[in-house]
């Protein structure tokens, strides 16, 4: 693929973040949608004809079922996308579910308490 695709298919991963990060925090009305969610990543394929949307969730109730409502109203998310993002094909939006957040939380606990009990060690020598 030369440089000059990638770049516009950067631009529009970008935009496309953007934007349904925008409709999920205000536009969508689904009650099953809880927590904090965020867009993390979007990867459209080379012929823009799908778009993977990563998203990540905190706080949520339950993580499967927030993302079963998002890829229920994704026919939703993809007509908001074609308003809003002149494209000539809106890409068919995939949600998936991104627990990077969540792992780096746990690394970052599991750290904080490998430290703590290191310290106790030190100071008695």
């Amino acid at each position: 693929m030369p440089k000059k695709d990638s770049n516009r298919l950067n631009r529009i991963d970008e935009e496309m973040k953007k934007e349904i990060s925008h409709i999920i925090t205000y536009d969508l009305k689904d009650p099953n949608i809880t927590g904090l969610i965020s867009v993390t990543k979007v990867k459209v394929s080379g012929d823009l004809k799908y778009a993977k949307v990563y998203v990540s969730m905190l706080n949520a109730k339950d993580n499967k079922q927030v993302l079963a409502a998002l890829k229920k109203s994704a026919g939703f998310v993809r007509t908001e996308v074609a308003k809003r993002i002149n494209l000539r094909t809106t890409p068919e939006i995939i949600f998936i579910f991104d627990d990077s957040i969540e792992y780096g939380a746990r690394i970052d606990t599991i750290l904080k308490n490998v430290i703590k009990d290191i310290k106790p060690e030190n100071k008695g020598e």
